[in-house]
């Protein structure tokens, strides 16, 4: 199991093709004449323990710095952080420098760094994935709606088990702080809603129970695959991660749990998390809740170049498209986005000849799902964009044990 999670995540790595803590550039290779590229500016991206192929939000956000420094003719330089009393160390050595146009960090756990670097240097811009930093000029937050994406994700699980007569669905989260609140209460809100839409489309009571385990962990698939081993063994019948590199882990537990049944492919099912993760396992991934964080980095980095920085917040939503169900068409341009010999290595390990054969098994695994239940899901993304419905956001402890306390989903709604 090891050495096939270890596969795993070196495939990630390989795929997208850059050294951690080098230096690439919009240019990306020498001109004609052999000179090297003229850059316009510098950015830099330092990432947070759980590292470059993680597959998740860390990969998202290089994408997401990587396409800007191609779009903006920029230099752009990682640095990986291996544990946590790295990052004020690291974000201060780039600050120092004082050539960043911005500096990026990539996670919550790094809020109180930006924070005291950022005061230490006032002339610097730096923006924060998942941190809440409200009130400095020279910091941008980006934040998303998970609650929004989540509560699709809790939908199409709920309404997944109970077509198939089944009542558990679990999640499993890495480490326990606000923003994964954010995820547990936006899943919780969606089953609550799907056992109403089930109910009014049936005449069929259900209640669907839901299973949460936070492995306080984002960089150990060890951690995820016992997780979902335990909630398969208690019925789990759709399970969504929400742990980084963690996710890997519950990936195998569902793979595996398919196998001793002779299945190659769902139900049970997994759910991935920030990219579109469904490559990964064809067959096991119904879907991915997409956390657009190469959206959210993209454009911070182009109010820093193009001169109309503004520090505060920055929140994306199902309107901004910053959180959203995977499509296949997603899947398809993030793996397309690979290079030729990685696509390749990946599809030999994946059994396949060819990327169609891939994208048909894909188009298969979402079959097995009734085109009623993607159509509740859009319903709802629907209703949440016009403001019909408004999710609750958790972001306390208080705030998530009400949630798990409430009867319904509109009950839920009194603390959006």
């Amino acid at each position: 199991m090891k050495k096939k999670i270890f596969s795993l995540v070196l495939i990630g790595v390989l795929a997208l093709a850059v050294v951690v803590s080098g230096c690439t550039g919009g240019g990306g290779t020498t001109t004609q004449t052999g000179t090297q590229p003229q850059y316009s500016g510098k950015i830099a991206v330092v990432y947070d323990v759980g590292g470059r192929g993680d597959l998740s939000f860390n990969d998202m956000a290089y994408l997401g710095a990587s396409k800007a420094a191609k779009d903006f003719n920029l230099e752009l330089k990682e640095v990986q952080s291996k544990q946590e009393t790295d990052y004020l160390p690291n974000l201060r050595a780039l600050a120092q420098k004082g050539e960043y146009d911005v500096i990026i960090a990539v996670g919550f756990m790094m809020t109180d760094a930006v924070k005291q670097v950022a005061d230490e240097f006032p002339d610097q811009k730096f923006a924060i994935v998942d941190g809440f930093i409200p009130n400095k000029t020279n910091v941008v937050s980006i934040l998303f709606k998970e609650n929004e994406g989540s509560a699709l994700i809790g939908a199409l699980s709920g309404l997944i088990a109970a077509n198939d007569g089944k009542d558990t669905v679990g999640i499993v989260l890495g480490m326990e702080i606000p923003v994964l609140y954010k995820f547990e209460g936006g899943y919780r809100f969606g089953v609550s809603w799907a056992e109403d839409y089930y109910k009014q489309k049936t005449g069929k009571d259900v209640n669907i129970n839901i299973l949460h385990t936070y492995t306080g962990s984002f960089t150990d698939p060890a951690k995820g695959k016992t997780a979902a081993q335990a909630q398969l063994q208690q019925g789990a019948w759709v399970i969504y991660q929400v742990a980084g590199a963690v996710g890997l882990g519950v990936f195998e537990a569902v793979s595996e749990n398919l196998e001793s049944q002779g299945k190659t492919m769902g139900p049970p099912f997994a759910v991935g998390v920030d990219s579109a993760q469904d490559w990964i396992k064809p067959g096991v991934i119904i879907a991915s809740m997409m956390k657009r964080v190469d959206v959210g980095v993209y454009r911070a980095v182009e109010m820093a170049v193009k001169g109309n920085w503004k520090g505060g917040i920055m929140e994306l939503g199902l309107n901004e498209g910053g959180v959203g169900v995977s499509t296949i068409e997603d899947v398809k341009e993030m793996f397309n986005s690979l290079p030729e010999d990685t696509k390749k290595q990946k599809l030999q390990e994946l059994g396949f000849t060819s990327e169609d054969e891939l994208f048909a098994k894909l188009e298969q695994t979402r079959k097995q799902i009734p085109d009623w239940i993607w159509d509740a899901v859009k319903e709802l993304e629907g209703k949440i964009k016009s403001g019909e419905i408004k999710v609750p956001a958790a972001m306390d402890k208080d705030t998530i044990e009400k949630i798990r306390a409430a009867k319904d989903w509109k009950e839920m709604m009194e603390y959006a």
